[in-house]
């Protein structure tokens, strides 16, 4: 279990003040200071509110503009939000605190004082959040510390003025003309707006839910009234109800050219929307002011999801952490297991390891990375931040970056703790309160596909096999090249859709030099161990790919046949060119057979 008492300071990490800098005036009362401080920390919050509601709002036009290079430049932009309003407020409250900065009891009344202000926001649980944020930055705190940070929420039950209904209802005998109204009305948006052929989708989305549900004179749709944006695509989200059968659904749409918006898919059932709101996704662009109810009413569309994913899909993902951190403590609380390294090979540059109670791996970085590898700290987290920051086109694993965890010594397995403090000493070490970890990575856990593809039949194999060459293709059309193909560095999520999870190698496609295999022209050439041709860092050889992959041999022919091209360099190269020309990808989050086109 995770100790929440208050920790020592490690000075090294804290916001530093210079006392000679210090201006001289007149002391203020810790009340009234606490007071000031709260409200510039509210002040910020609600700064940071604007900047992201400000970007957020304008993915509709995006949209119905086509611009798509700008909707790419405005997801970016948001992550960015959060980030730079933490740093114009941390200046802001060293001036305020001058010497008494590090003073907990000030902070302790401060975070009262701020409890009370955000109880009157909607986004009251963002704002707690990012007063966690803030206090991260002025303290190195290992652990947690209730005193100064909202470990758990201040609020027992949601303040009555963040509780919206944010949900839209449709009822009526003809389903076909139900799903024109609900995409038409100004709920939508796009009342006034040109459609493609809006009817005929519409009438065979009505189709695909009729025999899904039993026959009933009169349906129901319930959706979120807002409209979630994402890439080039725009999504409603919701449930239809025949007499006592519901099923979740997502209208998928697009705007392709001067014809108008098109109803490109219907999506329905638990799993299609989970998929939609995947934790290896870019954040959608949605407006809702209640954070808290937009994310439980998707929990009611999607029971299996925790909450931490949907706040993460919805663009919150600082209070995501916050989200994940509370269940894993509540976890720890209620389990016994102990950390144990992850299945599958030993990573050169990370060491992984896992609960096995727990649906999460935790990455720390090595102090020294194993030959061959030669990636160092700055390196490996200039990767992390790549995936962060750029679609992940549903084949990354979202990874949270966590700082001075603090958990009970004998939740280690100690052959796995002597490998943590022996391997990974700049980042782990042991007091007598417990295991420290002054920095790690968390993701989702994966069934590794190479460990997979040895246990599976011709079947299962081929079909994981076939989805592996496609998430190297949809990641190489949004501009990542893996590095490293071993299928180890892949794994299967419950869905069976094979991600990406290991960044030593990851960079971007565009700056890669795909190269065809030079043939030798003499015998010396020819039976050369090492190359005799020169090979720079960024060259890439397709052609050599299958030489280092493993496949059972039916799969391995199937990829042959279905996938050959990404054994050709003229195949990279050519994506290469559509990127350096401006092209954008469209990866669509859904089967063909979802789509309504015929």
């Amino acid at each position: 279990m995770l100790n929440h008492r208050a920790r020592r300071l490690d000075r090294s990490r804290a916001v530093p003040v210079n006392p000679l800098l210090l201006p001289v005036s007149p002391p203020l009362t810790d009340s009234r200071l606490a007071a000031l401080c709260a409200e510039e920390i509210c002040t910020a919050f609600r700064r940071y509110e604007h900047g992201f509601d400000a970007i957020t709002r304008r993915a509709r036009e995006r949209f119905l503009a086509r611009d798509w290079r700008g909707s790419f430049d405005d997801a970016a932009e948001r992550l960015r939000v959060y980030s730079q309003t933490l740093d114009e407020i941390v200046p802001r409250i060293v001036d305020l605190m001058q010497d008494r900065l590090y003073e907990r009891q000030i902070w302790s009344a401060i975070k009262a004082v701020y409890s009370s202000l955000v109880c009157r926001l909607v986004r009251w649980e963002i704002a707690e959040s990012f007063f966690n944020s803030l206090t991260r930055r002025v303290f190195a705190t290992e652990g947690i510390d209730q005193a100064i940070e909202f470990v758990d929420s201040d609020f027992d039950t949601p303040p009555q003025n963040g509780i919206q209904d944010i949900r839209r209802s449709y009822s009526g005998r003809d389903l076909r003309e139900l799903i024109c109204q609900l995409l038409t009305n100004d709920d939508a948006g796009f009342a006034r707006w040109r459609w493609n052929d809006l009817e005929r989708a519409a009438g065979i989305a009505a189709e695909r839910i009729q025999k899904m549900l039993p026959p009933s004179e009169e349906y129901r749709i319930e959706t979120v009234a807002t409209v979630f944006y994402r890439a080039r695509g725009a999504y409603i989200v919701g449930a239809v109800q025949s007499n006592k059968s519901t099923i979740s659904i997502a209208f998928c749409l697009r705007h392709p050219d001067e014809r108008g918006i098109m109803l490109d898919a219907l999506l329905h059932g638990e799993a299609d929307l989970a998929i939609l709101f995947s934790y290896t996704r870019a954040y959608f662009r949605v407006e809702a002011p209640s954070s808290f109810e937009l994310v439980r009413r998707l929990r009611d569309l999607m029971p299996n999801k925790r909450l931490a994913d949907l706040y993460n899909a919805t663009g919150f993902n600082r209070h995501a952490k916050t989200e994940f951190y509370r269940d894993f403590v509540r976890h720890l609380q209620n389990s016994t297991d102990q950390f144990v390294p992850t299945e599958g090979a030993r990573g050169m540059v990370m060491l992984v390891f896992t609960l096995p109670s727990y649906d999460a791996v935790f990455k720390v970085i090595r102090d020294h990375s194993e030959p061959p590898k030669e990636n160092d700290r700055a390196d490996v987290m200039r990767r992390y931040r790549i995936v962060f920051e750029h679609d992940r086109a549903g084949r990354l694993v979202e990874a949270h970056e966590f700082e001075h965890l603090r958990i009970r010594r004998e939740r280690f397995d100690p052959t796995l703790l002597r490998q943590l403090l022996s391997e990974a000493r700049e980042t782990v070490r042991v007091d007598n309160q417990g295991v420290i970890i002054n920095h790690a990575y968390v993701e989702r856990r994966v069934r590794p596909l190479n460990i997979f593809l040895a246990e599976a039949q011709d079947d299962s194999a081929i079909s994981a096999t076939c989805d592996y060459a496609q998430a190297i293709k949809d990641l190489a059309a949004s501009n990542i090249f893996p590095g490293d193909l071993l299928t180890k560095n892949f794994g299967l999520t419950r869905r069976r859709r094979v991600v990406f999870y290991d960044y030593d190698e990851l960079c971007f496609l565009t700056e890669c030099n795909f190269r065809d295999l030079p043939q030798p022209k003499t015998y010396d050439e020819e039976l050369a161990a090492e190359p005799w041709f020169t090979v720079h860092d960024n060259d890439i050889f397709p052609e050599e790919f299958l030489n280092f992959l493993a496949f059972p041999q039916a799969a391995r022919k199937v990829l042959l046949d279905q996938h050959g091209e990404l054994f050709r360099p003229d195949f990279w190269r050519a994506i290469q060119q559509k990127l350096r020309a401006g092209e954008l990808p469209e990866i669509f989050p859904y089967t063909q057979e979802r789509r309504l086109a015929v």
